[in-house]
Formats: structure tokens, C-alpha cells, sequence
């Protein structure tokens, strides 16, 4: 498990090159397919615009990757947009940019600057959450125990999802991998063994508006 970036929450953004209007439209996506239901959606939706040019990247490595110039001259829309999206190492999304034409030609390097420019204004509008590896653990004390569980979270940084009061206290830790170990010694020494610690198994976790989201 490696920490890489996601699309969580598409966006739109536009730039006006030359009267040539570029309208980037951006979703995250999980398959080729639903990339290609996105892509045709747009088409229908801007069916009168000249061109709707593509791009995604999909999987933790971006191991599935497209793009289409969408009749522009190759190489000027699909593969600078596609680039947007590698150089940002952004994966899960798909971009969609459609070009009403403005009666001025731009040339090769106006074509490239005006596409990858509309991808980074769709950027700017969308939310990337970087997809962290991570591992949950449920820790049951006693109550001489809960402080000292409180104090080493907050002493590494670790998050407590949640805390349920019985009898016991059971307390929900979600830690980075590769703090688990470290967390697990402090756990242990700290509480002279006598926490119960359950491990609930790896997952992905990451940050997006201030909240923690479990994939």
C-alpha cells in the first residue's frame, strides 16, 4: 500500500483563448468505463461545440491511462491535458475539455497552453485527497487506562475515531502504517499490557474539508 492522490470531488473551470472558449470539466472516475459514460454525457450535453477532447488516468499507479484530441490537431488537446493530469500525479479522474471555436486559429502552441490551462482552472475547482495508508485498531482499558491511551494519541498524532464508555472504555484509533508498530510498543509499555489491542486490518484513509473519510 503506497499513498497517492485521488480526484475526490470534481469541479469546473474555463478560460477564453483568443474568442476560442475552453470549458475543462472534471469527475473522478473508478474504470475505463465509467470514463466513458462521463465523456459521452459531455458530448451530449455541449453537442454544439466544435471538439470535446478527453483525458483520464485510473488505478493506485495510474496504470490505465487515455486521451483524445477529438479532431484538434494531434497531439495539441488530448496528450497536454493528459499531462496536466500525470505531472499533478492525480489519479481516479477523468477531464473533459470542449472548445466552442472562435473564428481564430491558435496554433499549435496556443492549442496546447489553452487545453492544459483549462485542466488546471478545473483543477482549482475540484478536491484532491491524498489516499493514505493506514491501519485500525480497537484498544478496550479500563478507566486508569484512558488517559494514557488519550496521551499517546495526541503525543503521535494518531486519530480517535471513536470512544465508547461501558464498563471498559474501547477506544478506536486510526494510525498511519507505518506508525502502527510504534503505536502498538507505546500502547503496551504504557498501560504495563494490560489494554486489550484488536487489530481491525489496513485500509486507505485521507483528509477532504477538515474531516477524516475511510475508503
Amino acid at each position: 500500500m503506497e499513498r497517492y492522490k485521488i480526484l475526490y470531488q470534481g469541479g469546473q473551470g474555463e478560460l477564453v483563448e483568443k474568442k476560442s472558449r475552453f470549458i475543462a470539466t472534471i469527475r473522478p472516475v473508478r474504470s475505463e468505463e465509467e470514463a466513458g459514460t462521463f465523456v459521452e454525457e459531455m458530448k451530449k450535453k455541449y453537442w454544439d461545440a466544435r471538439h470535446n477532447c478527453y483525458a483520464y488516468v485510473i488505478g493506485e499507479r495510474g496504470e490505465k491511462s487515455r486521451c483524445s484530441d477529438d479532431g484538434e490537431p494531434a497531439q495539441t488537446a488530448g496528450r497536454p491535458m493528459l499531462d496536466v493530469l500525470l505531472g499533478e500525479e492525480i489519479r481516479d479522474v477523468c477531464a473533459v475539455v470542449t472548445r466552442y471555436f472562435g473564428g481564430v486559429l491558435l496554433g499549435t502552441g496556443g492549442l496546447v497552453r489553452a487545453y492544459s490551462g483549462a485542466v488546471r482552472e478545473g483543477l482549482k475547482q475540484s478536491m484532491v485527497v491524498e489516499k493514505i495508508p493506514g491501519k485500525k485498531l480497537r484498544v478496550t482499558t479500563d478507566y486508569n487506562g484512558v488517559g494514557k491511551l488519550q496521551y499517546t494519541a495526541a503525543q503521535m498524532g494518531i486519530t480517535v475515531l471513536d470512544t465508547e464508555y461501558t464498563d471498559q472504555v474501547v477506544m478506536t484509533l486510526l494510525a498511519p502504517l507505518e506508525e502502527a508498530g510504534k503505536l502498538l510498543s507505546q500502547i503496551t509499555e504504557r498501560t504495563a499490557g494490560k489494554a486489550l489491542i484488536e487489530d481491525e486490518g489496513k485500509l486507505y484513509y485521507g483528509v477532504a474539508g477538515g474531516e477524516i473519510i475511510l475508503f
